[in-house]
């Protein structure tokens, strides 16, 4: 999420026409056509977060800007070439990385919460506790997971919850 990616096509020399179709799960499909014989580039329904990437007519990649959750979906490119037709196919899941709160309740149990992730982020603590997680599925398919430190022993001071991502693995301690 937030990053730019970029879509490869098959490269080919003798490209006549290219065609990206773009199908993703939020929002209506659109198409990005190129003709090389009038160098023209043509869109229909896409947004401007869809451009080419600036290379060589041989490469017809897609980029897409500041990537979001609603991006996610099929992207097919189809090439028409003197020497054939070729395609590639690509189904975009996007991560979204956990924003990470470590804070003590008001009975003093250290409370970590892993928010807006997608997919969900798996919580740990030092030292390990038997916690129960809790999940909340939002509305644009991230999920936040919120633990509760339950200590095995009375004497523990100081914990660390980490989180653990596709995205990236966090951690950070506190003392309740």
């Amino acid at each position: 999420v937030g990053n730019s990616s970029v879509l490869a096509c098959p490269p080919n020399s003798n490209i006549i026409m290219v065609t990206w179709k773009i199908n993703p799960k939020v929002g209506g499909a659109c198409t990005l056509g190129y003709r090389a014989d009038l160098n023209k580039i043509d869109r229909t329904n896409c947004s401007d977060s869809f451009n080419w990437k600036p290379s060589s007519d041989q490469d017809p990649a897609l980029e897409i800007n500041q990537v979001e959750v609603a991006h996610e979906g099929k992207y097919i490119c189809e090439v028409v070439t003197i020497d054939g037709n070729f395609d590639k196919k690509y189904h975009l899941t996007v991560l979204v990385p956990p924003r990470l709160t470590l804070s003590c309740d008001s009975e003093g149990n250290a409370v970590c919460e892993a928010a807006a992730a997608k997919p969900a982020a798996q919580i740990s603590w030092v030292p390990e506790s038997n916690s129960n997680l809790e999940k909340k599925i939002h509305d644009n398919g991230t999920v936040t997971v919120l633990s509760r430190f339950t200590a095995d022993q009375t004497n523990v001071t100081n914990t660390t919850c980490i989180v653990s991502h596709l995205a990236g693995n966090q951690s950070k301690s506190i003392s309740c």
